[in-house]
């Protein structure tokens, strides 16, 4: 596992893919924080906190998430490496956990940089140091876990065709669906006394829980299942692929 997992790292770094994601990351989040006027600039919002951050954040990792792991299987599949991977001394579990260990990694270095967001809110509060660090400290968590979902995500979607455009457009998709879609059905209220369940399911409800800072184990397990959910059916689809 550890060396696809530096396979994987290496082909991201030693190509401009690794440091766009993370500079098209940095630049979007900067822009509308604290560049952009509108109702995401935190110097215009008249209090300190990060809530605009973790508004886009999910919504941005929701495109580059699918843009970094689309080419991890599409393209072994395509070019017909995937079958000389399997013949190595590695079980399939071993090659997509490295798959999805190195994209989940490359995601974290991403949101790493974006910790100075918290030092500029503390200074910029008033009095200083006027931030809720626990709010903070919860949305930072409920973002890994949303982002270790989207990982396994974009790695199942990768293996569903040669075509990485195809594998980038079905991921942003079941991505939606999970975070969005099932809030928004639940918002027509057509199931009665089920709308909360419906919302229930999907991943926005969850991530918005951890954002208020109370670490519930419920929250953690959703996430975690929903990420093992995928990496299931990515080794189902790998062990069939022929």
């Amino acid at each position: 596992m550890i060396a696809i997992l530096k396979k994987e790292l290496n082909s991201f770094f030693s190509s401009p893919i690794g440091y766009l994601v993370i500079a098209v990351y940095l630049i979007i989040n900067g822009l509308f924080l604290w560049v952009f006027k509108g109702d995401f600039n935190i110097l215009h919002a008249g209090f300190a906190d990060l809530t605009s951050y973790f508004f886009l954040a999910p919504w941005i990792f929701m495109f580059l998430i699918p843009a970094i792991t689309m080419r991890s299987f599409s393209d072994e599949i395509n070019t017909g490496t995937l079958e000389i991977l399997k013949t190595k001394p590695l079980t399939n579990r071993q090659i997509i956990l490295g798959k999805y260990f190195g994209s989940f990694t490359l995601a974290i270095l991403a949101i790493t940089p974006t910790l100075i967001y918290v030092y500029s809110v503390y200074q910029l509060g008033n009095p200083i140091g006027n931030i809720e660090f626990g709010t903070t400290f919860g949305s930072f968590i409920g973002l890994l876990f949303l982002v270790s979902a989207y990982t396994a995500i974009g790695i199942f979607s990768s293996t569903l065709s040669k075509n990485q455009i195809v594998s980038f457009i079905v991921s942003v998709f079941i991505s939606f669906i999970l975070y969005y879609g099932f809030e928004a059905v639940s918002n027509y209220n057509l199931f009665g006394n089920l709308d909360y369940t419906v919302k229930y399911i999907g991943m926005s409800e969850h991530y918005n829980s951890l954002s208020k800072g109370v670490i519930d184990t419920r929250d953690l397990i959703y996430f975690l299942s929903v990420t093992f959910f995928f990496l299931v059916l990515t080794k189902f689809r790998i062990q069939h692929e022929k």
